[in-house]
Parts: structure tokens; C-alpha cells; sequence
């Protein structure tokens, strides 16, 4: 309900792989193994490329275009990074759907964050990255404990947004923060 949406891409070098077995879906691993495991891909020189939408795009576009503009920006920033690709370049992309203008071949895969090791360590990415912003935006708004629910629809949260109402870093496309948004308007 709150936060950026956050993507990232990820390459791995064929030297890499057997350092990193525990790589897996970023939601069954705990914060702190996410940051070991970061430091172990870093190490190993996988490489990686990250994208992201304000709350504002996400209102503006919906979230699944906000997800793709930030897919998409990952992709561009890893590739900048690794210079001249194969022609043969594959993009899996963890969902039901390509990557809207991607330049690139694509392979959709469902749950991919259990089935490829390449996306499990992008999600991993994407979650430690957005798990630190997450700990700024607390410091820069607080009462709302950011650093905790990481801006999901938890009970807490709920009870902050309703208590204080929205912040600038809600999203308010999503019903509950519109309708926290609309009922201090009409309060006000």
C-alpha cells in the first residue's frame, strides 16, 4: 500500500553457481538471510540491474504497468552494465506476462522465483533493496513504522494510515488508502 514497486534483473556467471545452492524465493527466506545471501551473489560477481515506480506512477499507470516500466528499467540497467549481448539473449521474467517493448527474447515463468535461480536472485535483489528504502521512508515519515510492516496492508499499517491518514509515499489507487484519503478529506 505504500513504498515503490521494485524489479530487478539479475546475471549470473557460470563460476557462481555452486556458491549459491540457497538461493531460493525471496518471500520463504528471512530479512537477514536476504542480506547474507546478497553479500554471497555480490562475491561470486553476479551482476545486477534495478528498476522502480513511485507510488505516483503506480496510481498514474495501474500497478501492472508500473511493474513492466520497472521491469523494464531493470533490464536496461543490467545490460548497460554488461556491454555487448548475444544475439541469443534469453529475458525470464517471473509472472504470467513478457515484458511489454523489451528488445530482447522473453520467456514468462510462472512462480519463477522457485523454478530459476537467475530470478530467485533478482527477487532477493529487489526485496533487500526495497526493505532498506522502505527503512528511509520511516525515518522520513514517521508513526506510520515503515521499518516494520514494509509497507504492506498488515493490521498495524491499517491502523496508522487511519489514524494519520495517507502519507505522499501511499498508494491511492488501492482502496484503502483512498478510502482513508476520502474520509479525511471529508473530515477536514
Amino acid at each position: 500500500m505504500a513504498g515503490p514497486v521494485t524489479a530487478a534483473a539479475a546475471f549470473i556467471p557460470l563460476n557462481a553457481y555452486p556458491h549459491l545452492k540457497e538461493v531460493n524465493d525471496s518471500k520463504k527466506l528471512s530479512e537477514k538471510k536476504r542480506e547474507a545471501l546478497l553479500a554471497v551473489m555480490r562475491s561470486c560477481g553476479v551482476r545486477f540491474g534495478f528498476g522502480f515506480a513511485s507510488p505516483r506512477e503506480i496510481d498514474g499507470l495501474n500497478i501492472l504497468n508500473a511493474t513492466f516500466t520497472a521491469m523494464a528499467s531493470a533490464v536496461g540497467r543490467l545490460t548497460s552494465g554488461l556491454g555487448a549481448l548475444e544475439s541469443n539473449t534469453l529475458v525470464m521474467v517471473d509472472g504470467p506476462h513478457k515484458i511489454r517493448g523489451l528488445a530482447f527474447s522473453q520467456e514468462a515463468v510462472v512462480g519463477g522465483d522457485a523454478r530459476s535461480l537467475s530470478i530467485a536472485a533478482a527477487s532477493i535483489f529487489a526485496k533487500v533493496v526495497r526493505d532498506r528504502w522502505m527503512l528511509v521512508l520511516d525515518h522520513r515519515w514517521p508513526g506510520y513504522d515503515f521499518s516494520v510492516h514494509k509497507g504492506y496492508g498488515t493490521k498495524a499499517h491499517m491502523g496508522f494510515l487511519n489514524s494519520l491518514g495517507p502519507c505522499p509515499e501511499h498508494r491511492r489507487s488501492f482502496a484503502p488508502v483512498r478510502k482513508a484519503f476520502e474520509s479525511r478529506a471529508v473530515t477536514a
